[in-house]
C-alpha cells in the first residue's frame, strides 16, 4: 500500500473503532483527574491458604486518589502499593527449602461501587522485590530489617505497579474497596538460584465481613458538550476520511488527550520526510489505555475420533485490555494485544464438563474433562483496518491448555484412571473471530460473538491404576499425527469493563453457546 506521507501526517489517530479499541476511549487520562488528590490507606486482616494451613496476614493498601471527580471522569490511581505482612509460621515452607530470600507478584481484586452499581477490577502484576528471610534461630526483628512481621520473625513484602483506571458514570458516593488477594511467592537460595519448587501460589481473603474501603470519592454531576469522536475528520480534510460513526458512550473521553496523541502521530510521521518509514507505527504507552474487564464464554469442542462433542463452560475470563497498542497511520491499521486468564473456583481452568461418546463407534463412554490453563496468560491479538467505512477487524485468541480426565465409565462400568490422567504435554488452542464495527457485526472483542478454531490433542499419560491405560485414551482421543482436527466453537459475551461498572454489560452475562 502506498500512502502520501504528508496526507498521512494530517490524519488523526483512530483510537475508538471496533472491538477492544472502543474500550480505549474510556481510558485516556483526564487532566482534571489529577487535581485534589489524597493519599488513601487501609489495613485489612486477611487469611491466606498455605499448603500447611491457614495463615494470618495484615495487608496495607495505599494509593493516591482524588477526593472528588465528575461523573464519567477517568480516575487513575497512582502510587499504588500492597504491603503484605507474613508471620514466621507462614515462612517455614521456604526455610525448609533452604531459601534465603522471598519475592512476590500480587493480584488484588478491588470493587468499584457507586449506588447500586458495582464491578470488580483486577490490579495485576504488582511486583514485590526480594526480601531476606529470617534465619531459623531468629525470634525478633532483624536489626537491619525491612519489615519482619512486627517482631514475629516474619517479613513484609511491598508490591507496587501501575493499575487500571476507573470512571463512575453517575453522581453519588463512590467507593473503591479491596477484596480477594492472590500472591505468587518466589523463593531463592543464598547463591540466587530458585528453590525446588521455585514458586507457590497463595490465595487470600479478608478475614471478616467488615467493609473497609480504600477510598470514598464524591462523584459530581457532570454535564456539558459531548466530546468529539476521535474518528471525526480533521478540519479541511472533508471526505478524505471516513465519516464520524456513532459508538457506545465512552466515559472519560478527553479531547485534550486525543490531541496529545495526534501530536505524537504527526511528530512521528514528519520523520518520513527524512526517509525514515520506521517512524510511522506508534506504540501508545500502555498506562494510557490499559484496563481490566470480565466476561464469560461457552461453547462446544468436537472429539473427532469419538464422534461427539463436549460442552465447554461457561468459562469465566479475566481480561487485561490493551497491554500493547500500536497505531500505524501509514498502513491505516491498529494492532492491539490483550491477555486473558480463565478462572474457576480460584484455579486457572474451565469448569469441569461431563461428556458421553461412542468409543470406537459402539462403546458408550462417559468422562469428566477439565481444560487447565498453563503457562502465560492467553493472548488476544486484534487487527483493525481503519481506511474503510466498515472498520473490518480480525481477532486471534491463543491459549496453552492441558486436558485432564477423571470419573470415567465404559458402558456404565467405572474405570479407575487415577488422579493424573492427562495429556502428556500442553497443547495450543487457537480461535479466530471476524467482524466489523460499522455497523457492528460478527465478532468484536468488546461486544463478543463467535470464535472458532482447531486443536491438536497430544497423547495421554498417567492414566490407569494398576494397568497402563495411556494407549487406550491416546488412540481414542488424541489427534492423528500432527493434524489439528478437533473443532471448537466458543461464544463470548460482551465485556464488563472495570472503567464502566454501570454499563449495560455489567455484571458479565453468560452467553448461550451455539453449535
Amino acid at each position: 500500500m502506498t500512502v502520501d506521507a504528508r496526507a498521512a501526517a494530517r490524519r488523526p489517530l483512530h483510537l475508538a473503532v471496533g472491538g477492544a479499541l472502543v474500550v480505549a476511549t474510556a481510558l485516556i487520562p483526564s487532566a482534571e483527574s489529577v487535581a485534589a488528590d489524597q493519599t488513601s490507606e487501609v489495613t485489612i486482616p486477611y487469611t491466606c491458604q498455605f499448603p500447611s494451613g491457614a495463615e494470618k496476614a495484615d495487608v496495607t493498601i495505599k494509593a493516591v486518589l482524588p477526593v472528588s471527580a465528575g461523573a464519567g471522569e477517568v480516575i487513575r490511581p497512582a502510587g499504588v502499593s500492597v504491603e503484605v505482612s507474613l508471620e514466621r509460621s507462614a515462612l517455614l515452607r521456604f526455610t525448609a527449602l533452604e531459601a534465603t530470600t522471598l519475592s512476590a507478584v500480587a493480584e488484588l481484586t478491588v470493587r468499584n461501587s457507586v449506588g447500586e452499581h458495582a464491578a470488580d477490577a483486577s490490579w495485576q502484576q504488582l511486583e514485590a522485590p526480594a526480601v531476606d528471610l529470617p534465619a531459623e534461630d531468629e525470634e525478633q526483628v532483624d536489626s537491619q530489617g525491612e519489615g519482619d512481621g512486627q517482631g514475629t520473625g516474619g517479613v513484609v513484602l511491598t508490591a507496587t505497579g501501575d493499575v487500571p483506571t476507573v470512571a463512575f458514570g453517575s453522581p453519588g458516593r463512590a467507593t473503591i474497596t479491596p477484596a480477594g488477594l492472590g500472591l505468587t511467592l518466589a523463593s531463592f537460595t543464598q547463591d540466587g538460584t530458585p528453590t525446588s519448587p521455585p514458586e507457590l501460589a497463595v490465595t487470600c481473603e479478608p478475614a471478616d465481613d467488615e467493609e473497609r474501603p480504600l477510598a470514598r470519592i464524591t462523584v459530581r454531576d457532570s454535564t456539558g458538550p459531548t466530546a468529539p469522536s476521535p474518528s471525526d475528520p480533521a478540519p479541511g480534510e472533508g471526505a478524505s476520511e471516513p465519516p464520524a460513526k456513532p459508538a457506545r458512550p465512552a466515559p472519560g473521553l478527553d479531547p485534550d488527550a486525543h490531541r496529545k496523541i495526534d501530536d505524537l502521530t504527526e511528530a512521528r510521521l514528519e520523520a518520513l520526510d527524512d526517509e525514515d518509514p520506521g517512524s510511522c507505527p506508534i506504540e501508545i504507552p500502555p498506562e494510557w489505555v490499559m484496563t481490566t474487564a470480565e466476561t464469560y464464554a461457552a461453547g462446544y469442542a468436537n472429539a473427532v475420533k469419538l464422534d461427539g462433542a463436549a460442552a465447554l463452560g461457561p468459562a469465566f475470563m479475566k481480561v487485561v485490555l490493551n497491554k500493547r497498542y500500536i497505531n500505524d497511520s501509514c498502513a491505516s491499521t491498529v494492532d492491539v494485544t490483550s491477555e486473558v486468564e480463565f478462572e474457576y473456583e480460584g484455579k486457572r481452568q474451565l469448569p469441569p464438563t461431563k461428556a458421553t461418546f461412542l468409543s470406537y463407534g459402539f462403546m458408550p463412554t462417559t468422562a469428566t474433562m477439565v481444560l487447565e490453563q498453563v503457562g502465560p496468560p492467553a493472548v488476544v491479538q486484534t487487527h483493525t483496518v481503519t481506511n474503510t467505512p466498515a472498520y473490518p477487524e480480525e481477532s486471534t485468541v491463543t491459549a496453552q491448555l492441558s486436558m485432564r480426565l477423571y470419573d470415567v465409565k465404559v458402558n456404565g462400568v467405572p474405570l479407575d484412571v487415577g488422579p493424573d490422567c492427562r495429556t502428556e504435554r500442553p497443547f495450543e488452542q487457537v480461535l479466530k473471530g471476524y467482524g466489523q464495527s460499522y455497523p457492528p457485526a460478527g465478532y468484536l472483542v468488546a461486544y463478543g460473538g463467535n470464535l472458532t478454531g482447531y486443536a491438536h490433542i497430544p497423547p495421554f499419560q498417567g492414566c490407569g491404576v494398576g494397568e497402563d491405560l495411556d494407549p487406550l485414551f491416546t488412540s481414542a482421543i488424541s489427534s492423528v499425527g500432527k493434524k489439528a482436527d478437533n473443532y471448537t466453537k466458543m461464544t463470548q459475551a460482551p465485556l464488563c469493563v472495570a472503567t464502566n461498572p454501570e454499563g449495560p454489560d455489567c455484571p458479565p452475562k453468560v452467553p448461550k453457546p451455539e453449535r
